[in-house]
């Protein structure tokens, strides 16, 4: 368990710092309240942006968006509503990004980001 915790860590620091590299600024990380978590929360030009991140180490349980069912995809819609509530957000145009990372023993990372999933 512990593993899978720090992999997912380390999967969430690289979509980060690739989220910054294309001119994202991220507002916050693991924002949680009673429906659940939010990844990432970060501002993409005038969008306000909800990214859920699967990291993966291998292919052998899929890719990691096949991890985002319709079912999380609705409590991601709910969790964006909660952060809107909660920080008094006046955002006028918001959307849900997935970002997959995929982290093999032996090779560089790779990153595939997915705009507006919802």
């Amino acid at each position: 368990m512990a593993h899978n915790a720090e992999l997912g860590r380390r999967g969430e620091q690289l979509a980060v710092d690739h989220l910054e590299a294309r001119g994202m600024s991220v507002l916050e990380r693991n924002w949680r309240c009673r429906l659940g978590e939010i990844d990432i929360v970060a501002e993409d030009g005038g969008d306000l942006v909800f990214i859920e991140v699967k990291t993966r180490s291998n292919g052998d349980y899929g890719h990691p968006f096949e991890a985002i069912t319709p079912i999380k995809l609705a409590r991601l819609r709910r969790l964006a509503i909660a952060w809107c509530e909660a920080s008094e957000s006046s955002a006028v145009r918001i959307r849900i990004d997935a970002v997959a990372v995929l982290v093999p023993a032996e090779a560089p990372a790779l990153i595939e980001h997915l705009e507006g999933i919802s």
